[in-house]
């Protein structure tokens, strides 16, 4: 196996850098972690987990993640691009000095929130005319509620436009179930939760003849969320047909044909994983897990330090005590991201991306690369 950290530098990657990543994933049966980042705090235990795992990352936002990163204050019209934009910025600043690839993406993009998608292809137009790259690696498209003909000719409508910045595309054919972001799909009927090896062949047909820098999550009974054992049925050998399918239909020399991508991974088994990773998955995307580990990270903070984090002067150590160095925002905020970093080394070994980067600090891409 060639190694990775030859072929890819580290930093924000983008166009063929993003391919040979993907395809290196690809070729050699694992897959990168997506993480949901609402702040810079989440998006910094990201690259501090890549760096300490020695693996590649992508770190992505959602619709609610970019208005959240703008500030729950912010009411101008296109917080959302305002926000996502921002997180991009940081991440670029500060991703080199990690010394691994990371991957900048956006998440879940329905019919309502193109608006959201056009913003974000303009800042990516603005940046390439500047330093000959696009500022995100790449976008979801998640038009999946839409009749499938509407969502493969949507899709094919942005990826030419992508496509001239060398952007990737990642688009959803088949419904992911359970809730998030505001998108709820809980009470989607059974059947839409499995997508066909016909479906995804004809999104590969479609999208192929504009790029091969494209991937395609499809539903295999995936849930967003975590729930009860039983409760969800995931099926990933049908990813398998999905492959044999498209490979048949197109003459590949490939193995593994499809860039498949796994959604709702939070809660999966081991198992579940392993085999859907075989069978071609690339990226999988994890939010709820990561949601609660920083979460805990901070509840068991509280629970030890409880009796410091009442007032500010006076604690068991004595009434005159100060307890700034339990209430600075550093401290606590550094508990969540702990224990978010060790959330993600769970997954990047589950994957199969734990040890796949020898990291090389400070010589990774710049934040504006010259054109």
């Amino acid at each position: 196996m060639a190694s990775l950290s030859d072929i890819v530098p580290p930093g924000v990657v983008t166009g063929k850098n993003l391919v040979k990543l993907l395809e290196h994933a690809r070729d050699n049966g694992y897959a990168l972690p997506a993480v949901n980042c609402t702040s810079s705090s989440t998006a910094n235990a990201c690259l501090e987990a890549a760096a300490k795992y020695n693996s590649p990352i992508m770190i992505q936002v959602s619709n609610g993640g970019g208005k959240f990163v703008a500030g729950k204050g912010c009411k101008a019209s296109g917080a959302d691009v305002v926000g996502s934009v921002a997180l991009a910025y940081h991440v670029r600043a500060v991703a080199k000095y990690y010394g691994v690839p990371v991957v900048l993406h956006t998440d879940h993009c329905n019919k309502k929130l193109l608006p959201w998608f056009d913003g974000l292809i303009a800042a990516n137009q603005e940046f390439y005319d500047k330093f000959g790259e696009s500022l995100f690696s790449s976008h979801m498209l998640d038009l999946s509620e839409e009749p499938d003909e509407e969502n493969i000719e949507i899709c094919e409508k942005y990826f030419k436009v992508m496509n001239d910045m060398e952007m990737f595309l990642e688009m959803e054919i088949g419904i992911t179930g359970g809730e998030e972001d505001g998108v709820n799909n809980e009470d989607v009927d059974t059947d839409k939760l499995y997508t066909t090896a016909e479906q995804v062949y004809n999104v590969h047909k479609a999208l192929s003849k504009i790029s091969p820098s494209f991937s395609i999550a499809a539903a295999f009974g995936n849930v967003h969320g975590v729930y009860s054992p039983g409760n969800v049925k995931l099926a990933p050998e049908k990813l398998l047909e999905h492959q044999m399918y498209t490979k048949e239909k197109t003459g590949s020399s490939l193995d593994r044909p499809l860039y498949l991508v796994m959604h709702g991974g939070s809660g999966s088994s081991e198992e579940e994983i392993k085999t859907a990773v075989s069978n071609g998955v690339i990226k999988m995307n994890i939010d709820t897990d990561t949601q609660w580990a920083y979460w805990n990270g901070l509840r068991q903070f509280e629970s030890a330090k409880h009796d410091y984090l009442q007032k500010q002067i006076g604690n068991p150590d004595g009434e005159d005590k100060p307890n700034k160095k339990f209430y600075d925002p550093r401290v606590w905020l550094r508990a969540s991201e702990t224990s978010m970093i060790e959330c993600l080394g769970v997954a990047m070994k589950r994957l199969g991306s734990e040890g796949k980067y020898t990291t090389s600090p400070s010589t990774g891409h710049q934040c504006c690369p010259a054109k």
